[in-house]
């Protein structure tokens, strides 16, 4: 997925719930703080959204331009409505939520994850794509690994579970 598609999945959003503001969750929500993401970043066809005020009303997003739905037929890409219960993010992601409003969403306001904050919900879901999502943007300084510790400390996990990422992060770091 690139920018231009994500904002058309904003605006498209905006336009089927009748809402202004759309939270961008998940990994296309690199396209936030990074417009031209390396390549592997960009592999997945779908971003994860749902209105900000109203969360409950993402079903018609998925309704609407979801999955195997004409508009994916039509593009190429889709989006999943999903909840803010969806990721597990670290405390006060939402004060660190980065703002993508152009012409290009009809001034509609979407709002992605602060890489950090993806990174570390990434590491939380731990399934093998994640690691790979969160090796890449180390090693393309997308993110520093002091403060992707600071927030995998923040996420609501066991001692054990936390311990578990900080362990992972210590190995994977780009000295």
């Amino acid at each position: 997925m690139r920018r231009e598609e994500l904002e058309q999945l904003i605006r498209a959003a905006a336009a089927i719930t009748n809402e202004y503001e759309i939270v961008v969750i998940g990994s296309q929500s690199i396209l936030g703080a990074v417009p031209n993401a390396p390549e592997f970043l960009l592999q997945s066809m779908k971003a994860d959204l749902y209105p900000l005020h109203h969360p409950e009303l993402a079903n018609l997003i998925d309704g609407a331009i979801g999955e195997l739905s004409p508009f994916e037929e039509c593009f190429g890409y889709y989006a999943q409505g999903v909840g803010p219960e969806t990721a597990i993010l670290p405390t006060g992601w939402e004060n660190r939520l980065i703002k993508i409003q152009s012409e290009h969403t009809d001034l509609k306001i979407g709002y992605c994850l602060e890489p950090h904050d993806l990174a570390a919900s990434k590491l939380a879901a731990g399934r093998d794509k994640d690691w790979a999502f969160v090796e890449t943007m180390l090693k393309h300084q997308l993110i520093d690994s002091v403060t992707l510790a600071e927030r995998i400390a923040t996420l609501p996990l066991t001692e054990e579970q936390g311990s578990s990422l900080l362990g992972w992060l210590k190995a994977h770091s780009v000295a």
